[in-house]
């Protein structure tokens, strides 16, 4: 038997321990806490839809509901990319008005005066073999009056902005997918190295 200090592991003595295991719940909540998304009471869950796509597929979903929708979507594996259009019932990356294509949470707010049903593509990234997402559907019931009373100017205002040129936002899509690209690169040469 090995004399302490000489190679013989050392027991951590009882009151080091205690402080950690007290704080170990609290830990737990707070990534608990990190994962959950907080939603603005004025949203109602209606669903809650779980899914699978592969590598450069679409997964489509038509949505019927009418008014504001807000979809938020993580990716629980991998990297699904969002797209929305009230034009046709496959959106893809060519064919869209709305998109959310985060690494991350991605949100996308859908006007009432979208056209029913709405198309909703769910694409996996080619950087993963497949993608797993969860999408909350919400109804939001704000209604934003306009300074005059018409209360269809908020929708008709928040469609405008979002068909807008936006010369600032198209470079950081621009930049967001040439890094997009360039990771997946650098990840296809790490696995060939290792």
């Amino acid at each position: 038997m090995a004399a302490p200090g000489k190679g013989a592991p050392r027991a951590l003595p009882l009151r080091l321990l205690l402080p950690l295991f007290l704080l170990l719940p609290a830990a737990s909540r707070a990534a608990a806490s990190e994962e959950e998304e907080e939603v603005p009471a004025e949203w109602v869950l209606l669903h809650v839809v779980q899914g699978q796509v592969g590598a450069g597929n679409y997964s489509y979903l038509r949505l019927n509901h009418e008014g504001r929708i807000v979809l938020a979507m993580r990716s629980l594996r991998g990297d699904a990319d969002l797209y929305v259009s009230d034009s046709t019932l496959h959106p893809s990356f060519d064919d869209y008005e709305l998109q959310a294509v985060t690494c991350g949470r991605d949100v996308v707010a859908i006007p009432a005066h979208f056209q029913r049903p709405v198309g909703i593509g769910v694409y996996g990234h080619p950087s993963h073999r497949d993608s797993e997402f969860e999408m909350k559907v919400y109804f939001d019931r704000t209604v934003q009056r306009h300074p005059f009373g018409d209360s269809a100017y908020s929708d008709s205002a928040e469609a405008s902005h979002a068909h807008a040129y936006d010369p600032e936002g198209a470079s950081q899509e621009e930049e967001s997918l040439l890094w997009t690209i360039l990771i997946s690169i650098l990840k296809l040469l790490l696995e060939i190295l290792f």
